[in-house]
Protein backbone atom coordinates (compact mmCIF):
# COMPACT_ATOMS: atom_id res chain seq x y z
CA UNK A 1 0.00 0.00 0.00
CA UNK A 2 1.12 3.26 -0.81
CA UNK A 3 1.19 5.71 1.82
CA UNK A 4 2.86 9.33 2.15
CA UNK A 5 2.27 11.17 5.53
CA UNK A 6 3.02 14.75 6.45
CA UNK A 7 3.51 16.27 9.47
CA UNK A 8 5.03 19.37 10.96
CA UNK A 9 2.65 22.13 9.62
CA UNK A 10 1.85 25.63 11.51
CA UNK A 11 1.11 28.92 12.58
CA UNK A 12 4.38 31.29 12.53
CA UNK A 13 4.70 34.90 11.88
CA UNK A 14 6.71 35.94 9.46
CA UNK A 15 10.21 35.45 9.24
CA UNK A 16 9.60 32.25 11.16
CA UNK A 17 10.95 28.72 10.48
CA UNK A 18 8.88 25.07 9.72
CA UNK A 19 10.16 21.86 8.96
CA UNK A 20 8.00 19.51 7.26
CA UNK A 21 8.19 15.65 7.10
CA UNK A 22 6.90 13.32 4.82
CA UNK A 23 7.29 9.34 5.60
CA UNK A 24 6.65 7.69 2.07
CA UNK A 25 6.10 3.67 2.32
CA UNK A 26 8.21 1.51 0.92
CA UNK A 27 6.81 1.47 -2.58
CA UNK A 28 6.16 5.75 -2.50
CA UNK A 29 10.18 6.15 -1.79
CA UNK A 30 11.58 3.60 -4.76
CA UNK A 31 9.82 6.42 -6.92
CA UNK A 32 12.85 8.40 -8.77
CA UNK A 33 11.73 11.84 -7.33
CA UNK A 34 9.54 12.74 -4.88
CA UNK A 35 8.61 16.48 -4.57
CA UNK A 36 6.71 18.98 -1.75
CA UNK A 37 3.70 20.80 -3.39
CA UNK A 38 1.73 23.17 -2.09
CA UNK A 39 -2.46 24.81 -3.04
CA UNK A 40 -4.20 27.92 -1.59
CA UNK A 41 -7.96 28.16 -2.16
CA UNK A 42 -8.35 29.48 -5.97
CA UNK A 43 -5.02 28.77 -7.33
CA UNK A 44 -3.74 25.12 -9.02
CA UNK A 45 -1.20 23.38 -7.00
CA UNK A 46 2.34 24.20 -7.47
CA UNK A 47 5.99 22.17 -7.22
CA UNK A 48 7.96 23.73 -4.33
CA UNK A 49 10.86 21.82 -4.00
CA UNK A 50 11.87 18.67 -5.22
CA UNK A 51 14.61 15.71 -4.93
CA UNK A 52 15.88 12.41 -6.35
CA UNK A 53 15.70 9.51 -4.00
CA UNK A 54 19.01 8.23 -4.95
CA UNK A 55 21.01 10.98 -5.49
CA UNK A 56 20.11 13.47 -3.45
CA UNK A 57 19.79 16.04 -6.47
CA UNK A 58 17.38 19.09 -5.24
CA UNK A 59 15.64 21.88 -7.40
CA UNK A 60 13.47 24.79 -6.64
CA UNK A 61 11.50 27.65 -7.75
CA UNK A 62 13.10 30.68 -8.00
CA UNK A 63 10.83 32.52 -5.09
CA UNK A 64 12.25 29.93 -2.44
CA UNK A 65 16.02 29.58 -3.35
CA UNK A 66 18.01 30.68 -0.37
CA UNK A 67 14.97 30.01 1.94
CA UNK A 68 14.00 26.48 1.66
CA UNK A 69 16.04 23.46 1.80
CA UNK A 70 14.52 19.81 0.82
CA UNK A 71 16.28 16.56 1.97
CA UNK A 72 15.82 12.94 2.38
CA UNK A 73 16.15 10.30 5.01
CA UNK A 74 16.63 7.16 3.24
CA UNK A 75 17.11 5.05 5.70
CA UNK A 76 14.11 6.33 7.16
CA UNK A 77 12.03 7.14 4.09
CA UNK A 78 11.70 10.03 4.38
CA UNK A 79 11.55 13.39 3.43
CA UNK A 80 11.91 16.89 4.52
CA UNK A 81 11.42 20.70 3.84
CA UNK A 82 13.26 23.04 6.06
CA UNK A 83 11.38 26.58 5.44
CA UNK A 84 12.90 29.75 7.15
CA UNK A 85 12.34 33.24 6.18
CA UNK A 86 8.67 32.16 5.54
CA UNK A 87 6.34 35.29 4.11
CA UNK A 88 2.62 35.43 4.17
CA UNK A 89 3.05 34.48 0.18
CA UNK A 90 4.39 30.79 1.68
CA UNK A 91 0.78 30.29 3.03
CA UNK A 92 -1.00 27.16 1.97
CA UNK A 93 -1.60 23.30 2.29
CA UNK A 94 1.85 21.58 1.37
CA UNK A 95 1.28 18.51 0.10
CA UNK A 96 4.36 15.26 -0.72
CA UNK A 97 4.32 13.41 -3.63
CA UNK A 98 5.77 11.02 -5.60
CA UNK A 99 6.96 11.31 -9.06
CA UNK A 100 5.77 8.13 -11.62
CA UNK A 101 7.27 10.81 -14.74
CA UNK A 102 5.65 11.65 -17.87
CA UNK A 103 6.49 15.17 -17.36
CA UNK A 104 9.13 17.39 -15.52
CA UNK A 105 8.61 17.89 -11.55
CA UNK A 106 6.90 20.44 -11.88
CA UNK A 107 3.89 18.69 -13.74
CA UNK A 108 1.35 17.88 -10.42
CA UNK A 109 0.02 15.02 -13.33
CA UNK A 110 3.85 13.46 -13.05
CA UNK A 111 3.04 11.91 -9.81
CA UNK A 112 0.52 9.63 -8.63
CA UNK A 113 0.72 9.67 -5.18
CA UNK A 114 -0.07 12.51 -2.87
CA UNK A 115 0.00 12.64 1.10
CA UNK A 116 -2.73 14.02 2.83
CA UNK A 117 -1.00 17.93 3.24
CA UNK A 118 -0.31 20.11 5.97
CA UNK A 119 -1.30 23.21 6.42
CA UNK A 120 1.34 26.13 6.63
CA UNK A 121 0.04 29.97 7.76
CA UNK A 122 2.34 32.67 8.06
CA UNK A 123 1.05 36.33 9.25
CA UNK A 124 2.40 39.55 9.30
Amino acid sequence: QVQLVESGGGSVQVGGSLTLSCVASESAYSKILMAWYRQVPGKEREGVAGITTRAGTDMYIDPVKGRFTISRDSAKKTIYLLMNNLQPEDTGIYYCASYRGGGDWLTPSAYDYWGQGTQVTVSS
